[in-house]
């Protein structure tokens, strides 16, 4: 069975071969190997119901390939990269889609990385990008130990270049990574941005409300899932799903473009969504492979 077909989702096939790309299914969700930026104009416009995603963050990880988003020499890079991916994902957007994303921030720093927080050693850390991450950029009149924004500057360039930013939402992280900090309070929340083609757009607002019943605030406190993935910047469950209930329908198409070890497609396809994931780094392709046949069959629903 053509697996474009039955997924509902069609597929540019000059493109395709032109680019290399490596796919495969699994049940409702298809996963493909590649650069986003490459893989993208391969689906066919107007396709996808709701985009959710989280970039890598600028200077932080390395993802262990040349093309990885977030190893730009400066944060200005970044950004522009980020407005070139995401214009691909409004053209394949329905015109009553929504995108949600989560972008992390950082500090602009002349000296070490120190061994928590945004500038944090962590394992996949490489030399190139703690050297990178340790001195202040030249742009944006930033100084040492300056806070850069880059949550917002990639939400207005995206403003900027079409998008209707919709909503901020706050992500307050019930166990954020510790901080030794003492000239500043210790950081425990992310952005997280809705933003839609047009005025008209999806949004089920009975899809998630807060306990109460009453509509769904700004602010979401969600904690980690409960066993650890190997991917090092994973977000929750909870996150993904409250996008997912909130920006689609059962049997709409939900896409991630930098889906890291696979949770949108997981979550998605627990509710009864179809999904395409792209992925870069083969290791997380293969492990939103493992993950989607163990935890989600397709003879769940047809």
């Amino acid at each position: 069975m053509n697996v474009t077909r039955n997924l509902g989702l069609g597929m540019n096939k000059a493109k395709s071969a032109k680019s290399g790309r490596h796919e495969t299914s699994r049940g409702k969700v298809r996963v493909i190997s590649g650069d986003a930026l490459q893989m993208l104009p391969t689906l066919e416009s107007e396709s996808v119901q709701c985009c959710i995603t989280s970039p890598p963050y600028w200077g932080l990880r390395d993802y262990d390939h040349s093309s990885q988003v977030g190893s730009e020499t400066i944060p200005i890079s970044y950004v522009e990269n980020l407005v070139e991916i995401f214009r691909e994902v409004r053209r394949v957007l329905r015109k009553d889609g929504t995108f949600w994303l989560n972008v992390g921030d950082g500090y602009a720093r002349n000296g070490g990385t120190g061994r928590c927080g945004p500038n944090a050693r962590v394992g996949n850390t490489k030399k190139l990008i703690q050297k990178r991450n340790c001195k202040v950029p030249d742009c944006w009149g930033l100084k040492d130990r300056d806070l850069m924004g880059m949550p917002w500057r990639v939400a207005f360039a995206l403003q900027a270049d079409g998008w209707v930013l919709r909503s901020n939402i706050t992500w307050i992280k019930k166990a954020p990574m510790p901080e030794s900090v003492t000239n500043r309070p210790s950081n425990a929340t992310e952005e997280i941005f809705l933003f839609s083609k047009g005025t008209n757009y999806y949004y089920d607002n009975e899809g998630y409300r807060e306990p109460t019943g009453a509509n769904l605030r700004n602010y979401w406190m969600i904690g980690p899932d409960a066993s650890a993935k190997p991917h090092p910047a994973a977000f929750p469950r909870e996150l993904a799903r409250r996008c997912i209930l909130l920006g689609s329908r059962p049997g709409d198409i939900i896409l991630d473009p930098f889906s890291g070890s696979g949770t949108t497609g997981v979550v998605a396809q627990e509710l009864r969504r179809k999904a395409v994931l792209i992925e870069l780094n083969k290791d997380y392709v293969k492990q939103s492979e493992d993950r989607l046949s163990k935890d989600v069959q397709e003879t769940l629903w047809v």
